[in-house]
């Protein structure tokens, strides 16, 4: 027997829900070294910020 697959079996999930539910899709990993990456870009954004101007101090 073949089962069909269709639009009203897609669910659209929020933003933090997909997250939460493939975290591996967006980070890469859910060790240590995905919790690595997610500090560098949060670290590498806000350097960025500060370098182009539009902020002056990062609180962390």
């Amino acid at each position: 027997m073949e089962e069909k697959y269709g639009a009203e079996d897609i669910k659209l999930l929020k933003d933090i829900e997909a997250v939460r539910r493939r975290p591996s899709m967006y980070v890469g990993s859910t060790g240590p070294r995905g919790l690595h990456h997610l500090v560098n870009e949060v670290v590498d954004n806000s350097i960025d910020e500060v370098l182009a101007g539009h902020c002056q101090n990062v609180k962390v």
